[in-house]
């Protein structure tokens, strides 16, 4: 969500939140938000900057396909093109998927189920959507823009300014709704309008809060860290949890069970990111640390066994699986740098991620598998949107019903999809 230039003159307005907040210069393969201050400017830019190189416009590292056994190439290189954003994302139409897979393009949502596409919002304005546990809602963040007034050194100056909103609407398209708005009124006669951020909305199982990172509610007093939204008072809380200043959190992701959120904490190595996943338990209110520097974008598998997260490097970011007891890393996804925000299925056999394809950005399927011995491997890596031109700071998000599980049988095979 980018914040909007001032139209007026003088200094901008002060707040505590300064440099960097989420301390990722090295952790997305994309150009995306970034907080930054000079002097006593303290408007937020928020974009992801990735400064390991792996950018969006550079060419792909490979020319062919993706797969198990050629896992370093990006997808085919188109040349001279780029994917119209007004056109309907490019679905293989040989790779039909189980449930519903929702993700956006030129700030539109769209929905995949089977091979068959259907758009879901057409604002222009939508970004990260998040399933609620029933299916009976996507929540997602709208972006719009408004001209406010604020003071500075004691002086009204009039800004443009982007503002979020925490919205949700059904799969069907129908019953769109605001839950929280970003706008912060200040003044002693509440005269003045600024905003708070709002970003990676994550829904509770029990559908009753939404855990989000913001600098709500208000944002002179606070950088951008986890908090949690009452759907039914339409309020945020912040936690309260500890963080390195000034580089706040990102990414909350609820296991399934609703008793632990994980969330990333971000801090620097010298001019390095070094994002680390945290553990939140709901019911002691304690923190601890879940896995060591390089790790972002958790989330739970179905049955709560694994974490598949984003693991940076100074190539560029990949997806991993990791234990969900330990963060131990159970299997290497891909290998060329180029990789992120992965989401399971909703039988937890497949992980779907965003990965540049040549210049664009574009949604991969991988099929897990669980040998004899436990090991975990990658049967097969698929394209499913070709030259589609995805937004690439929105992860895709997956849901359908949980399969009943399988009796255990008599001989396992020498392999069995995962879980």
């Amino acid at each position: 969500m980018n914040r909007g230039a001032a139209s007026g003159r003088g200094s901008r307005p002060t707040r505590r939140t300064t440099g960097d907040p989420y301390g990722l210069a090295a952790a997305r393969p994309f150009l995306a938000p970034l907080l930054s201050f000079a002097g006593l400017a303290a408007i937020g830019l928020l974009t992801f900057s990735l400064l390991t190189g792996s950018l969006p416009f550079l060419p792909s590292r490979g020319t062919g396909g993706d797969g198990p056994g050629n896992p370093g190439n990006g997808g085919p290189v188109v040349p001279g093109r780029t994917p119209s954003p007004s056109a309907p994302p490019v679905v293989n139409p040989d790779l039909g998927i189980d449930g519903q897979l929702v993700y956006a393009k030129a700030g539109n949502l769209w929905i995949q189920e089977g091979t068959e596409i259907t758009q879901l919002t057409k604002t222009g304005r939508d970004a990260q959507p998040a399933w609620s546990e029933d299916g009976a809602w996507i929540y997602f963040i709208e972006t719009r823009r408004t001209r406010v007034k604020f003071p500075v050194a004691g002086r009204p100056v009039w800004y443009d300014l982007s503002y979020p909103i925490l919205s949700r609407i059904r799969p069907d398209g129908t019953d769109r709704e605001a839950i929280l708005s970003g706008l912060y009124k200040a003044g002693p006669s509440k005269q003045y309008t600024w905003s708070f951020f709002i970003r990676d909305p994550a829904v509770a199982p029990n559908g009753a809060s939404v855990a989000v990172v913001s600098d709500g509610p208000d944002p002179t007093e606070s950088n951008v860290v986890l908090g949690l939204v009452n759907v039914a008072k339409k309020r945020l809380g912040p936690l309260g949890l500890p963080e390195n200043a000034p580089y706040g959190h990102q990414d909350p992701a609820w296991r399934p069970d609703g008793k632990l959120l994980l969330y990333v904490r971000n801090g620097r190595d010298g001019a390095r990111g070094a994002p680390t996943i945290w553990r939140y338990d709901v019911e002691t209110k304690k923190t601890s640390r879940y896995s060591q520097p390089g790790y972002t974008e958790p989330l739970y598998s179905p049955n709560g066994r694994y974490v598949v997260a984003t693991k940076t490097n100074a190539l560029g970011t990949d997806i991993v699986i990791l234990d969900a007891r330990n963060a131990n890393e159970l299997l290497r996804v891909t290998a060329n740098g180029q990789a992120w925000g992965g989401a399971w299925s909703p039988d937890g056999t497949q992980v779907a991620f965003l990965q540049l394809a040549g210049s664009t950005t574009d949604l991969r399927v991988a099929t897990l598998v669980r040998g004899a011995n436990g090991d975990l491997s990658v049967e097969e890596i698929e394209p499913l949107t070709e030259f589609s031109g995805l937004d690439a700071t929105s992860r895709p998000a997956w849901w359908g019903p949980r399969p009943t599980p399988a009796p255990t049988p008599t001989a396992a095979p020498s392999t069995s999809p995962v879980p």
